[in-house]
């Protein structure tokens, strides 16, 4: 079936078009800009938050292994020493944990020596069991290991564990109450974000009455389960880190979007549609969608997607984060990112003009499309999606011990 294809994501990074040497230079610049950060006392949450939305993220483990906990608030100094033993006998998950542990094979590097994989197998087990048994209202979904062997691989048993649970307790809380009726609550949030950017996607999705199960693992597992570079994996992570706990439903919108013209020529049927949706792509442009995906937060916050739909989460962390983003002004910022992007756009008709030009239809239309998806890293947007993550973010400070 062909269709008319009306509006399309760009396939690379805003960056893209710089040289290597460029591009090396700003990833030095930019790592030690992160090590500045980190030294100083009290250190600056904030700024922490948006080196790891803009682009290229957190960069590498060494430096997610000190982000990372400040941006969950955990600090190293209050995680004992030795970690509690596991009593696997007694615990009810014990079964179900190891049954798909043992299957989580190709989360680990490939060539790993099988001692040392079995070994990192043995720790994400009692990880998971140590965060259950302390947190009884939490319950072990299917999908929790992709997330906890991320923070295994990246920060080893003893960190991880903390970080885990503050995670378990705050950004996965509503995936691991007794049912599914809150996961889905937050499925829901998915089709009011693509009806508002691309309405003809939408209306075919509908037709095909596809709903939103495609995007069930990506949400519940941030990515982990259905991407295959583990480097992809942990600059989502990154990201999610850094912002509102909804990021990972708009993230899975963006990547509806930029699938535009293959929605579009699948027979509009809930099959076929639902097999092309699940199957991610692995070469998406990573950045491009995250810059994306924080637009979106921005003009359409969570807060307007459950009012004008009814849709309010059950949860009372949840509640929690529509109320900050209720405290956002999108309209102050969109208007601060066009004119931006308007003297951006005026600079350069005139450098290749010589003379004040008037802006044509084709220039318009480039603007249009750069607007919204001008990357976070500019700035006004990121602050916006970072602004919202301390307000919400429990017992987050913005200054750093």
């Amino acid at each position: 079936m062909n269709r008319r294809k009306s509006r399309s994501l760009g396939a690379s990074s805003p960056l893209n078009g710089l040289g290597t040497q460029d591009a090396e230079s700003r990833r030095k610049r930019k790592t030690t800009e992160i090590w500045q950060v980190l030294k100083t006392r009290p250190v600056d949450v904030a700024a922490l938050r948006r080196m790891a939305i803009s682009e290229g993220g957190l960069l590498n483990d060494e430096i997610r292994r000190q982000v990372w906990p400040r941006l969950l608030n955990v600090s190293e100094d209050d995680i004992p020493e030795q970690l509690e033993p596991v009593d696997r006998d007694n615990n009810k998950d014990f079964t179900q944990v190891l049954l798909d542990v043992q299957r989580s094979l190709r989360r680990f590097p490939p060539g790993m020596p099988a001692e040392q994989r079995e070994g990192l197998q043995e720790e994400l087990t009692d990880i998971i069991l140590r965060v259950l048994v302390k947190n009884p209202q939490l319950h072990y979904y299917q999908g929790y290991h992709d997330i906890v062997v991320t923070f295994l691989l990246v920060l080893g048993e003893r960190l991880a564990t903390a970080l885990v649970e503050k995670l378990s307790t705050h950004h996965l809380r509503d995936f691991m109450d007794p049912t599914m009726d809150n996961t889905k609550h937050i499925l829901n949030y998915l089709m009011p974000i693509i009806e508002r950017v691309n309405p003809e996607v939408y209306d075919f999705m509908q037709q095909a009455e596809v709903g939103t199960i495609f995007a069930l693992s990506w949400l519940i597992t941030w990515f982990g389960h259905v991407l295959s570079d583990f480097r992809h994996v942990v600059r989502l992570y990154d990201f999610f880190l850094a912002c509102h706990p909804l990021m990972p439903i708009y993230f899975a919108a963006v990547i509806v979007l930029h699938r535009e013209e293959e929605v579009l020529d699948c027979e509009c049927d809930m099959a076929m549609m639902h097999h092309l949706l699940s199957r991610i792509p692995q070469d998406l442009p990573y950045e491009t969608l995250i810059s994306r995906a924080g637009d979106l937060f921005v003009q359409f916050p969570p807060s307007e997607l459950a009012r004008e739909r009814n849709q309010l989460t059950a949860v009372s962390t949840f509640k929690d984060f529509e109320l900050a983003s209720t405290q956002q002004r999108p309209d102050t910022v969109l208007r601060q990112r066009r004119k931006e992007m308007q003297q951006q756009q005026k600079r350069a008709l005139e450098a290749q003009r010589g003379t004040v030009a008037v802006v044509q239809p084709t220039a318009r239309r480039f603007m249009r499309l750069a607007v919204m998806g001008l990357t976070v890293a500019l700035g006004a947007a990121a602050l916006a999606v970072v602004n919202s993550a301390l307000e919400w973010a429990p017992k987050l400070d913005l200054l750093f011990p």
